[in-house]
């Protein structure tokens, strides 16, 4: 019997000075992966963008609220879900702004899409929202084809 590994997992609060200690805890599962370094930066990346979303919009700046980030690397792919304890956010009532306008913030969304294979956000209802990142690593012949 074959089981999934368990996934690794960070708990943080709601600080953005917290924002290089998170990153670096999904960059080091890239690494010692072996994952290509443009894969570990395109996801270490889309994690700091989606963490500092969490942080600004999801908990206003809340200091007392905690994101959990769990990891699993499985079947040629690395999954990252962000939960956090903010209100209900859906992702298809998010503006899909302009790159090319010139403006500060609003890009986040943006790059996490760019920079990953699949995005989703599901409600947790009163528990806040789980933020779902999949990256296809090279090494899937199936996701060579989309990187």
């Amino acid at each position: 019997m074959h089981s999934e590994p368990a996934p690794c997992r960070l708990t943080i609060p709601s600080d953005r000075r917290q924002l290089p200690i998170a990153r670096g805890f999904v960059e080091a599962i890239c690494q010692t992966r072996s994952f290509p370094t443009a894969i570990t930066e395109a996801v270490g990346l889309a994690c700091h963008e989606a963490i500092d979303n969490v942080i600004r919009h999801a908990h206003q700046d809340r200091p007392e609220a905690y994101i959990q980030i769990e990891c699993r690397v499985v079947d040629g792919r690395i999954e990252i879900c962000l939960y956090d304890e903010g209100c209900p956010f859906d992702l298809a009532t998010a503006p899909a702004l302009d790159p090319a306008e010139l403006r500060e913030g609003g890009r986040g969304l943006f790059l996490i899409r760019k920079l990953m294979d699949e995005v989703s956000c599901q409600s947790r209802g009163k528990r806040g929202n789980t933020l779902r990142m999949v990256k296809y690593v090279a090494t899937n012949p199936v996701a060579a084809s989309r990187t």
